[in-house]
């Protein structure tokens, strides 16, 4: 799915290619892919490499990632990484163009895209944190099922259909994406338990988010959910900052930090909704409100379509940057 949405991305922002590869598994080569009115024949990963690229963009998974990312970068390649794989690595930067660009230089062979939720949070956050410093964080995900990728989307679709029988669907379905029915159905789980109850999707929001605003000290608890919604991620955020802050700023501050729009009028129901954000490529954020609960607190409502900027879109902006700063 974020491989159809990488080309998708590539066409709409007329990105300069002189030559396109597509590379997938042994058992895809030989298939077409139409990009721009021409057929591409799908060539094997060690086609690709041998070709020597400028930039390579991975989405193909971690393993995929650690056995062949390697080989690119070692001709030369400038890899974009959408997996899990290297973004915790010391030496990958973890990039997210509107915040931390110079991260990649001359040198850098491999750049990690972060985890669609903490992309669209950090958006958000980076020029809060620049101005009033971030002291902790509460954050609370409501997942699409596009984030399980088609597996999760036919899951949802299915059980739908099933309607009535839902329940019988689903215990006679064989390897779910889910371990529940998600169909009218919240789960508090996304990615695998660890051994201190959270999930690895809850601790990527925790690792990722320090690692992109560069500040270890920020305390973070998250809480990951699933939702019965078939694109588009949406986070409930609390922020308590360092110094004080007035309402009217913050707005300014997001209002003027580029790809976030602010959509907060509660008198005319206005806030970011998931079928809204749907194909596009912004961050959207409302609900902006304090928190008196607690000095320096701030709530906000976040949400982003995961597969555009939380993925395609983000990884073309990095490929983009990397040919203006390096490649022309």
């Amino acid at each position: 799915m974020v491989g159809s949405k990488m080309l998708q991305v590539l066409d709409e922002q007329q990105v300069q290619i002189d030559e396109l590869i597509v590379a997938a598994s042994e058992r895809s080569v030989g298939k077409e892919i139409v990009f721009k009115g021409k057929t591409h024949r799908v060539v094997s990963v060690d086609e690709a490499i041998a070709l020597r690229p400028d930039i390579a963009i991975f989405s193909a998974g971690a393993s995929a990632s650690k056995q062949y990312a390697p080989k690119f970068a070692e001709n030369g390649t400038f890899v974009i990484d959408n997996s899990s794989a290297w973004r915790m690595e010391p030496n990958v930067p973890l990039v997210v163009p509107e915040i931390n660009a110079d991260t990649i230089t001359t040198e850098t062979r491999l750049i990690a895209n972060p985890n669609c939720s903490t992309m669209q949070m950090v958006m958000a956050l980076a020029p809060i944190h620049k101005a009033f410093g971030i002291k902790r964080l509460v954050i609370a995900t409501y997942q699409s099922v596009s984030g399980s990728g088609i597996k999760g989307i036919n899951q949802l679709n299915n059980e739908e259909d099933a309607g009535k029988d839902v329940a019988r669907y689903v215990s006679t379905t064989t390897k779910p994406a889910y371990p529940h029915q998600i169909y009218r159905n919240i789960l508090p789980h996304g990615g695998d338990f660890c051994e201190n109850g959270y999930t690895t999707e809850e601790e990527k929001l925790v690792n990722e988010t320090r690692k992109i605003l560069r500040d270890n000290n920020i305390a973070i608890t998250a809480t990951v959910c699933r939702v019965p919604v078939t694109g588009g991620h949406s986070e409930a955020v609390n922020v308590e900052t360092e110094r004080p802050f007035e309402l009217e700023e913050v707005r300014r501050l997001l209002e003027a930090m580029p790809g976030v729009v602010v959509q907060d009028d509660p008198t005319r129901n206005l806030y970011p909704m998931p079928i809204e954000a749907y194909d596009k490529d912004e961050v959207f954020v409302g609900r902006i409100r304090r928190d008196s609960s607690v000095a320096n607190g701030l709530n906000l409502w976040i949400v982003s379509d995961n597969l555009r900027k939380g993925a395609a879109t983000n990884a073309v902006q990095i490929a983009q940057y990397i040919i203006n700063q390096f490649l022309k």
